[in-house]
């Protein structure tokens, strides 16, 4: 059957028979637990992966072990998620591949969806590059070889991404398409379950960090629970509107290399960014250029926010149509999201 085929059959699938669901909400939800469990709870089995005030979570030897586990994790959760598509849900196995995001790849999907991301951070990106004089790096090879050679960069850019949505939006999503709830509600629920995949940071962090107070150890972790959930919503929202895991995979990649944007604060060279340069503040011309003491002047710092600023709106403005994709798993629109 044709990869055409298979998005007609899930959309079919999909719009047929809305009282009629495979799985109900409550079993949706105690799977996705079970899922969420299966990638947190093998961290803990083995002294090898378990933290301990002794051993950091960035040596190389559990990084090793953590990637070993939950790729093992990934491998069987997908076979299982797989199976109740198929038996449960229905669906050929072409079409289940689908809808778990395997297939098809769709380059023009995960391009724009990439595009997208990084209209989002055109002000970190203009920080990173021009400011701190990065940009020189980004069309070497040989940087990214760099980056991912040690097993931290190995684990931030690759391993972490790419078993994280297995789990959870191959893994999960599928779920709740079985169950037929709204679009509105897989896009705002079903990331919680990966927010609170990464609480148990929080014993990591009260172990190798024994003299922080509790309270600012557990500020941290809402925190990051928060914003963990916040590019949950959007990396949900791309998969159903793309199908594509690569598209998911590569955000959030891209995201952990940019990291959380500045929201205050003046920004800071890096590397020169030309020529030395002698101007004191005084010159009138020399809003964009190091003022004597070494220190950027405040234009650039009023770049950085104004394309923060752009950056996000015209985010907003190209939501719906650079992730518009005829692979979308479910039907729904700028419109329809509104009521």
């Amino acid at each position: 059957m044709a990869p055409v085929n298979f998005v007609a059959s899930l959309k079919s699938l999909y719009t047929k028979h809305l009282d009629e669901p495979t799985l109900s909400v409550h079993t949706v939800a105690l799977l996705s637990v079970a899922l969420t469990l299966s990638y947190v709870v093998p961290l803990y089995l083995s002294p090898t992966t378990r933290p301990s005030p002794s051993l950091s979570r960035d040596a190389p030897s559990v990084i090793r072990a953590r990637i070993r586990a939950v790729t093992a994790s990934c491998i069987l959760t997908s076979v299982a998620v797989l199976w109740l598509v198929v038996s449960q849900g229905n669906h050929s196995l072409g079409s289940a591949v689908t809808v778990m995001g395997w297939w098809p790849i769709g380059v023009s999907d995960i391009a724009r969806c990439f595009l997208l991301t990084a209209i989002l951070f055109i002000g970190p990106l203009y920080e990173r590059g021009i400011v701190e004089g990065e940009w020189r790096s980004w069309f070497r090879l040989s940087k990214l070889s760099e980056s991912l050679s040690g097993w931290i960069g190995w684990r931030n850019y690759i391993a972490g991404p790419v078993t994280e949505e297995i789990i959870f939006r191959s893994g999960i999503i599928p779920l709740h398409l079985l169950a037929h709830v709204s679009p509105a509600y897989i896009v705002f629920v079903s990331p919680l379950y990966f927010g609170i995949a990464h609480v148990h940071h929080f014993y990591e962090f009260r172990l190798t960090h024994p003299d922080t107070p509790a309270l600012a150890a557990l500020l941290r972790s809402l925190f990051q629970f928060g914003f963990t959930t916040v590019f949950g919503w959007y990396a949900t929202f791309v998969y159903l509107r793309t199908s594509s895991l690569l598209a998911v995979i590569l955000i959030h990649s891209f995201c952990n290399w940019c990291g959380l944007p500045r929201v205050w604060g003046r920004v800071e060279a890096g590397e020169p960014l030309g020529p030395p340069i002698t101007r004191g503040k005084e010159d009138s011309d020399g809003r964009f250029i190091r003022v004597g003491d070494g220190k950027l002047s405040i234009g650039w710092t009023i770049a950085y926010y104004l394309l923060l600023v752009a950056g996000a709106v015209a985010f907003a403005h190209c939501l719906w149509p650079l992730t518009d994709s005829y692979h979308a798993l479910v039907s729904f629109s700028s419109t329809s999201s509104s009521k």
